[in-house]
Formats: structure tokens, C-alpha cells, sequence
């Protein structure tokens, strides 16, 4: 891996622990701030909110260079984080919540542009993928490990913890960065203009409703493995683990197979193979072993369509829209989860506790998803760029050197 990319999975890494680790949590947070668990699910909806008002920052930071960017990214990861373990009452820990959030719709629509510009040629999408398996490492590593510290520390050890790797992620950040320059400055209203065309809203409609699809489960996928697979609660932060394992794979393979073939046609076989292990969770009776394939299987369709989507948004925003069609990846990805978390509790309410019924809601979404994927691949990669991308991967350009 080059040492750009490396620096920007560190912060990846970063951003993704902090916006799942709240999950593992949450009981200890809400025993310290005196509130219910309900209540406590604002700090979880809170980073959310940050994540979509974050963008923002592209929109007035247009005309700054993508690496000072970044540090500004990390920086308010810090601050941020740093806030939260700091925190002495709920509304604190909301609003410090809330800033961890900003910077990371932001951070992976910039990354996304820095990572496409050190790859390379028709290496584009692995290099995306790479530098999102700093998240998806979060997902397996992170959140466990931040759990363990909530468990026989104290939850404000994990913050802090999450605060020294950004910290890290910051010193090499200004080390390993290349210098690329700024995106063509389209206005304010410039920045948006590739949102009147179709194609976009395909892409974020698959990332809105396919992420809804699948967080109707996974917002539960704890009392899930409990209640239908059997597992102690001990047990929970290795699962996570794996699930973990399968995002990263998952997402590796998908950035992969998207360099050599159609980006949103790559994503449609990820999803689809979210949909059918969505419905597999509600038709079979499960057991240790069913539970945990099906807990393996649709993490790793849950990141295999990341980077393919991340490419496509990114490429979609050309002429000074680059960064903010990155972002809204992120904003449609957490919107999704909201939805997908309110109608999977919905489900469980309306049947008394059913933990397979919330899979099931989600599937039509899925489904939807899926349908957009291969509308928009049909209509607008008809002519793919893959044998291009091949020719470039296979002939490299004479004397080329990638910068690292």
C-alpha cells in the first residue's frame, strides 16, 4: 500500500470506529451522562446529523487545496472525540457527537479524490477500496477493541483512544499527502449542477435504500445473535469481529472486480447478495452456524459496493463537483441507516420481538436498490470504460510514475 493511501485509511479508521463504537457503548454512556437508552440514542443520531450538515464544508472550502483539507478533517476528529471523553453531562456529549460527525462525509469525498489521483492508471477503484478498508478495519478491530475498553476501563478511554490515532493519522497526513491541487472552482452553484441530471440519483437512491435495507437487520444484529443464534453476550464483540473480517474483504474484492468491469453493474451483484442473505436471516431458523455465515455474508456485500459507488459519485460531480458528489455517498449512506434503524424497530414492535421479521422489511428496499444499480448501468455503462481501464493496467505509459 502506498504511504498516501496509508495515512488516509488511518483516518478512515478513525471515522469509522467513531461513528459504530457508540453501538457497543452505549449502556456505559448512558449510565455516565444519567439518561435512559433511548434517550442515549441521541448520541448515536447526533455523529448522523453531523455526517449531512458536514458537507457544508465542501461547499465553502472549494478553493482549498484537498490535502489542507484533510488536516482540517482530522483535526475536528479530534476535537471532536476529545469533546466526548471530556463530557460531563448529555447534552455535551451530544453536541461533541455531533462535531466527531462533520468531517466525515467531507473527509471521504476529498480521500476519494486524493486516492483516484496517486493510483494507477485503471487502478482507480482498488486504490478508493484500500483507502476505505481503513473503515471497514474500524468495523472489525476498532469497535471491539473500544468496547473492551468501555467494558473493564471506561468509556472515556475509547474517545481518547480514537483521539491519539487521529493524532497519528495527522502527523503522517502532513508527511505522505501529495500536494493535488484544488478542483476546478464551479461556484457554489456549480457544485451542484451535476445533481439535475438522472444518472446521480440513481447511484444515491442504491446507497440510500440499499444501506436502509440492511440496517433494518443490522441496527439489531446484537439481540439477533442472542436470541435466534444462541450466543452469550460475551460473544458479541467476537462476532463483530467478524463481521468486520467480511466488510474487509468485501470491500477489497468489490474495488477489485469494479477496475476490471462496470462500477454500478459490481455494486448490483453486492447488493444482491445483501437481498438474498436478508432474506435468509428471515426464513431460516438459525443456529451458531447460520447466523454466523449470514452475519459474515451480508457485511461483506454491505462494503462490497463501496468503492464502486464512491467511484461513480466522484466521477459524476466532474467540473468542480467532484468532492461534494464523494460526500453524498456518505449523507445518503447515513440517512439509510436512520431510516433502516426506525423501520427495523417498527417490524420488531409490530411482532412482539420477532428478530427475524426486521431482515425482511428490509429486503423490498434492497431489492430497490438493486434495480436502480442495473437501470444505471444499463443506461450509462452500455459502453464501459473496462477494456480502457485493462489496455492502461496491462500497457502502462512509458517512464509513468504514480505518486506515492
Amino acid at each position: 500500500m502506498k504511504k498516501s493511501l496509508f495515512a488516509l485509511a488511518l483516518s478512515a479508521f478513525a471515522l469509522g470506529a467513531a461513528e459504530f463504537v457508540m453501538m457497543g457503548i452505549l449502556p456505559q454512556t448512558a449510565h455516565a451522562m444519567k439518561v435512559s437508552i433511548p434517550v442515549a440514542g441521541n448520541f448515536i443520531s447526533s455523529y448522523a446529523i453531523g455526517v449531512c450538515v458536514g458537507t457544508l464544508i465542501l461547499v465553502f472550502g472549494r478553493k482549498i487545496p484537498p490535502k489542507r483539507l484533510i488536516i482540517i478533517f482530522i483535526a475536528l476528529i479530534i476535537v471532536g472525540n476529545l469533546l466526548s471523553a471530556l463530557s460531563v453531562n448529555a447534552p455535551m456529549l451530544i453536541v461533541s457527537r455531533f462535531i466527531a460527525g462533520l468531517p466525515h462525509g467531507a473527509f471521504f469525498g476529498t480521500a476519494t479524490l486524493i486516492a483516484k489521483s496517486v493510483a494507477e492508471p485503471g487502478k482507480e477503484t482498488k486504490a478508493v477500496s484500500m483507502m476505505v478498508t481503513g473503515q471497514t478495519l474500524a468495523n472489525m478491530l476498532g469497535v471491539p477493541a473500544g468496547t473492551l475498553l468501555a467494558e473493564h476501563l471506561t468509556w472515556r478511554m475509547t474517545f481518547a483512544s480514537l483521539c491519539a490515532w487521529a493524532a497519528v493519522a495527522l502527523v503522517l497526513s502532513l508527511v505522505w499527502l501529495p500536494d493535488v491541487p484544488a478542483i476546478a472552482d464551479a461556484g457554489i452553484g456549480g457544485q451542484f449542477a451535476f445533481l439535475r441530471r438522472r444518472a446521480p440519483w440513481l447511484i444515491l437512491g442504491a446507497v440510500f435504500f440499499g444501506n436502509a435495507g440492511i440496517f433494518c437487520w443490522w441496527s439489531y444484529v446484537s439481540p439477533w445473535l442472542i436470541k435466534v443464534g444462541g450466543y452469550a453476550s460475551e460473544s458479541i464483540p467476537t462476532m463483530m469481529m467478524l463481521a468486520g473480517f467480511g466488510m474487509v474483504i468485501g470491500g477489497l474484492i468489490g474495488g477489485n472486480i469494479a477496475d476490471h468491469w462496470r462500477h454500478a453493474g459490481t455494486a448490483s451483484i453486492g447488493q444482491i447478495l445483501s437481498a438474498v442473505g436478508l432474506l435468509l436471516v428471515f426464513l431460516v431458523p438459525g443456529t451458531t452456524l447460520t447466523t454466523a455465515i449470514l452475519t459474515f455474508w451480508i457485511s461483506f456485500g454491505l462494503f462490497f459496493v463501496s468503492s464502486p459507488q464512491q467511484i461513480l459519485m466522484v466521477d459524476a460531480g466532474k467540473g468542480g463537483g467532484e468532492l461534494i458528489g464523494g460526500a453524498a455517498v456518505q449523507v445518503a449512506f447515513n440517512l439509510g441507516n436512520a431510516v433502516g434503524s426506525i423501520i427495523g424497530g417498527m417490524s420488531l414492535t409490530a411482532t412482539s420481538g420477532n428478530y427475524h421479521t426486521p431482515a425482511l422489511s428490509g429486503i423490498p428496499m434492497a431489492l430497490l436498490a438493486v434495480a436502480l444499480l442495473i437501470i444505471y448501468s444499463l443506461r450509462h455503462e452500455t459502453h464501459t470504460g473496462a477494456l480502457q481501464r485493462m489496455k492502461l493496467i496491462h500497457l502502462p505509459a512509458v517512464g509513468s510514475k504514480p505518486q506515492q
